[in-house]
């Protein structure tokens, strides 16, 4: 059974300890702003220099990377870790690439960490991408919970 709780402070942690810039994004981005749909992994986003940073305290956890990674809708620096039964995927903000499925043109995502926006998560104010950017890339993205989070994300923006 998964702790998502537990793993989310865990990794928060290293990555306040070590001062790493990140932000929050992906579906559980999508449920600070009210998706209801359950949650797959933890997705965070730092620069893609910062990842030796973390590796002392995160290497036995590591599933995949860090390296770069490549399929038909990303392109980018990624590390994926388990911790507690929870996936959590940390990605390089700066080369960040998504193909749009709309166009099937590919896109530069840079993260931009000054438009992050401080919410309360499991009860730590974090940095979390802003509704609109989440709707922007996630419209990109194909799926059914893409399509659950956009409609949740959208309407939290309407509110």
């Amino acid at each position: 059974m998964k702790n998502t709780e537990k793993a989310f402070k865990w990794i928060i942690g290293i990555l306040k300890k070590h001062e790493v810039p990140f932000q929050i994004t992906g579906g559980l981005a999508a449920k600070v702003y009210g998706s209801n749909r359950p949650l797959a992994d933890i997705d965070i986003d730092i620069p893609d220099d910062d990842f030796p940073k973390i590796m002392e305290d995160v290497n036995k956890f590591i599933v995949y990377g860090p390296a770069h990674y490549n399929d038909e809708r990303w392109d980018c620096k990624l590390m994926t870790l388990s911790f507690e039964g929870q996936e959590i995927d940390i990605s390089g903000a700066d080369s960040m690439k998504i193909c749009d499925a709309r166009t099937g043109e590919w896109k530069s995502m840079p993260t931009d960490f000054l438009k992050s926006v401080e919410k309360e998560v499991f009860g730590i104010s974090v940095p979390v991408i802003p509704p609109k950017a989440l709707v922007d890339y996630k419209q990109m993205l194909i799926g059914e919970h893409q399509r659950e989070d956009i409609a949740s994300v959208s309407a939290w923006i309407s509110q």
